[in-house]
Parts: structure tokens; C-alpha cells; sequence
């Protein structure tokens, strides 16, 4: 069974997610993406290209990961409907591991436009000063499982001295569970993973097996691999969802380079109206969206998923457009970044309405522009 969050902690994870959302909520309010948007997407979409109209750009590059938490881009790639928008520019996809990596291809100008956990976005977006990046909505909620071996783990305080894997140094998961280890007491490094439980930084693809052979003791880590690891024998022992406010966080935000932002603002545009079609096609379509995020998953590894581990795992974790930003202090907090968000005060360099300041930046960034709506916080 998922262990409960103690009062305290849930406190301050609400407390947190309400202090660091204004760097992220501006962004989604800018779009018309937030929660209110939800019930009335249909209104505001438009269609890509008013008279055939091709759009700004001839190709968009845009990044991803081979997990359940990423189903949006699974399915809406997969089923064409995020290129549906885009009305003849063309989709090159990318798929990574994790969310360093991906900022690293973004910052390199290998990528436009990425689906990526809070905690990397954030990071990159602090660390370049808010040069490179900016977070432009949220896609995909929860999602993320402790599964541990049950013959040597039996309770939460069984963690110290153990190995746990997380999928990269820095990634979300990564940051998640360092900031709960501190919040137990405990130290570890964040930067060699060593302490009172080792932090192993391990490949998604290779847990499984490194689970199987006794080399981690147990992993924090989102789907499909958290049910791959119930699969062979794992129990859940904590759902991150149990840390959360009415058990709902982000898990996958959606960011765009400045560069491909500034140039091509219609574009970007064209990609957010896609997630949200999509997200509304997996709540209509459970299980043809299943079936086909398995299929991109197949396409992409060479092996798609037993219903074994699907089934379990698909459910909870979708259409979730607002960011969320409790990662923020929680990377602060274990060492990820070098200041605070507040101290950086990127909120208004985050909004995707504002490219630069003028007349021309704000003929840019008409495209992207939206009534914006009440966004609605969880109470701490």
C-alpha cells in the first residue's frame, strides 16, 4: 500500500507549490491553458492556419521521453494529431532518457520544443538566467511509485543504508526524492548520490534488470517502469501522489527554446493546441490512447508493454495542464540549482507573451495570446 505523507511534510509541499507557482502560472494563463481551459479548449482553438495558411517554420523538433508520464506526446504524435495543427510543417521527434539530457539539446539548438519533468525545466531556466528556455504549460499529472524489494525493504525507515535508483542525476524524480530523504533527516550527497541510502543514477531502460539482479534494492521512478518493477516481483511502498495536495503534481510540463519561440510564435502555438486536443482525445479514448501510446512505445524501444504492466500503470497521470512548481524549492533545497527561483525572479521572463518588450514583441507574441483565466491553487 502507498505510505500516507506525514501532515508536515504535505504542508510543506503545499506551501511550496503555492510560493513558486507565480513562475509558472503566468506562462499558462498567458496561453489559456489552465484549469478553467479545460472545459472550454474548444472555444478558444483556432484553426493552425486561417485559408491553409503554412505556418512560420518548415520542420519543429520536439522532444520527449519513452514513459507513460509522457502520453501526450506518446499519443499525439503517434496518432498525428498534434502535426494536425501544424498544417504541412513538419514534426521531427526526439526521444530522451531524461530531462538533462533533453536540456542539454535544447541549449545546444539541437531542439525547439520539449515534454520534460518540472524540476530540469526549472533548473535550465535558472541556470541560463532565462536566456534559454521557457516553460509554456503543463501536460500530464502523478505517475511516479517507490517500488522496492519487499525481502529487504518493509517500511519506509528500511531505506537507510539501501540503494535506490533514480533515472538521472537532476531529473525530477531525482530531485523528489533527495528533497524526501532530507525531509526524513537523512544526507546524501546530492552530487555522488552517496549518504545514508545511495542515490544510483540509472538508464529507465536498464532498472528493470538492475532490480532483477540485486544491484538496487529499489527505485523511485515514473511509469512504465514502476509497474515493470510490480511486475518482477516489487511493491510499492510510497505513490508520490500521497505527498501531494488531493494527490495531484506535476509530472510533465511543456517548454520551448527562446529562439524558436521568438521566431516562431505561431508554431509554438500550433504545438500547445495539439497537447490539449490530444489530452482531450486520451480522456474520450482510454483505451485506444493506451493502445496507442504502447504502439509509439513499440516504435520507439522495440518492445511495447504487457497489459500486466499497462494496465496498472496507465491510469491517474494525464491531461494535466497547469504547472506546478514545488520542484523549484525542492531542487534549491538538496543543492540542483545555484538560487532560489525568487531571487532570480523569472516569473514575467517565463510568459510566452513576452518575447520583448514593444510594439514588435508584442506583434511576436500575438499568436500566443489568450483571455486569461482564474487559475485555481490547492490549498496548502
Amino acid at each position: 500500500m502507498p505510505a500516507t505523507g506525514n501532515p508536515r511534510t504535505t504542508l510543506r509541499r503545499g506551501l511550496a507549490a503555492v510560493a513558486a507557482l507565480p513562475l509558472l502560472i503566468g506562462a499558462l494563463a498567458s496561453c489559456g491553458y489552465g484549469s478553467q481551459a479545460e472545459k472550454t479548449a474548444d472555444e478558444d482553438a483556432q484553426p493552425a492556419a486561417a485559408g491553409g495558411k503554412k505556418l512560420s517554420a518548415s520542420e519543429v523538433r520536439i522532444g520527449y521521453f519513452p514513459n507513460l508520464t509522457h502520453a501526450t506526446a506518446l499519443v499525439g504524435l503517434q496518432e498525428g494529431l498534434i502535426e494536425k495543427e501544424l498544417n504541412g510543417t513538419k514534426v521531427k521527434p526526439q526521444s530522451f532518457n531524461a530531462g538533462p539530457s533533453e536540456i542539454e539539446a535544447l541549449n545546444g539548438g539541437s531542439l525547439d520544443i520539449g515534454f520534460i519533468g518540472p524540476s530540469p525545466s526549472i533548473n535550465g531556466y535558472v541556470k541560463s538566467k532565462g536566456s534559454n528556455l521557457r516553460i509554456i504549460s503543463g501536460s500530464a499529472s502523478g505517475g511516479v511509485k517507490l517500488v522496492v524489494n519487499p525481502d529487504k525493504i518493509k517500511t519506509l525507515d528500511d531505506l537507510k543504508g539501501k540503494k535506490i535508483a533514480t533515472p538521472q542525476k537532476g531529473n525530477t524524480q531525482d530531485v523528489a526524492f533527495l528533497n524526501w530523504i532530507a525531509e526524513k533527516g537523512w544526507t546524501v550527497d546530492p552530487e555522488s548520490g552517496k549518504g545514508d541510502v545511495s542515490v544510483v543514477r540509472t538508464d529507465n531502460k536498464v532498472t528493470p534488470d538492475a532490480f532483477k539482479q540485486g544491484s538496487i534494492d529499489g527505485a523511485w521512478v515514473p511509469e512504465p517502469t514502476a509497474s515493470k518493477l510490480v511486475s518482477d516481483g516489487g511493491s510499492v511502498l510510497l505513490d508520490e501522489g500521497s505527498l501531494w495536495p488531493e494527490n495531484k503534481f506535476v509530472i510533465t510540463n511543456v517548454i520551448v527554446s527562446q529562439k524558436f519561440l521568438k521566431e516562431h510564435p505561431d508554431v509554438v502555438e500550433a504545438v500547445l493546441r495539439g497537447t490539449v486536443k490530444t489530452n482531450e482525445w486520451i480522456h474520450s479514448n482510454q483505451d485506444k490512447a493506451k493502445a496507442s501510446a504502447n504502439a509509439r512505445l513499440l516504435a520507439e524501444t522495440g518492445k511495447g508493454l504487457d497489459p500486466k504492466v499497462i494496465d496498472p500503470a496507465w491510469p491517474g497521470h494525464l491531461g494535466h495542464r497547469r504547472p506546478a512548481g514545488r520542484d523549484a524549492e525542492d531542487a534549491v533545497g538538496v543543492g540542483g540549482q545555484g538560487q532560489a527561483p525568487g531571487e532570480a525572479r523569472p516569473g514575467r521572463h517565463l510568459r510566452p507573451d513576452a518575447p520583448e518588450q514593444g510594439p514588435q514583441g508584442r506583434r511576436q507574441a500575438r499568436g500566443l495570446r489568450r483571455r486569461p483565466r482564474r487559475q485555481v491553487i490547492p490549498p496548502p
